[in-house]
């Protein structure tokens, strides 16, 4: 018996390849009549930035200001690209936008969280783009390197295309 995808994780990190892997949990959704969930992580503070952030902004106001000013951020990109996307395609391309049951944007360690919640959401298929820089360790990205290595869950790993000029 084959394997029914039902749920798909797409994981973004809003790069350009990110696109191109949102094309492809889109039009598998729409092949299979599954529920896309998308989920895009700001990486946590690394210590050394915390303290940075410490020295040179005093007040804790304005510290968790910044730290969530990250995330708004975010939100606002993944939100225009989302709707460029939509507004790209003919109104019945469109209809698969319907089966978006989620969109959340969180801020912690990438790889860890993207295996824990396709878990939670019990996804049949993570869909993520390649890293836009070059060998191995790169072309995956090293957040695709690890979620690859550690999850249980099959993933499409999508390139970034080709440009034309290359």
């Amino acid at each position: 018996m084959l394997p029914k995808v039902r749920k798909i994780l797409y994981s973004t990190d809003l790069s350009k390849s990110s696109t191109a892997a949102f094309e492809h949990a889109t039009y598998l959704a729409k092949q299979t009549g599954a529920e896309i969930h998308i989920l895009h992580v700001v990486e946590k503070l690394s210590s050394d930035a915390k303290i940075t952030l410490q020295t040179y902004v005093m007040d804790s106001k304005s510290r968790h200001d910044l730290l969530q000013e990250r995330i708004h951020n975010a939100t606002d990109k993944l939100h225009a690209r989302q709707d460029n996307f939509w507004d790209s395609l003919h109104p019945d391309e469109a209809e698969v936008r319907k089966q978006i049951k989620s969109i959340e944007i969180v801020e912690a360690y990438p790889a860890e969280t993207i295996i824990k919640t396709s878990k939670e959401l019990d996804v049949d298929l993570i869909v993520m783009g390649t890293h836009e820089k070059g060998m191995l360790h790169t072309f995956l990205g090293s957040v695709a390197k690890k979620v690859l290595s550690h999850s249980r869950i099959p993933m499409l790993i999508v390139p970034l295309a080709e440009r034309e000029d290359d």
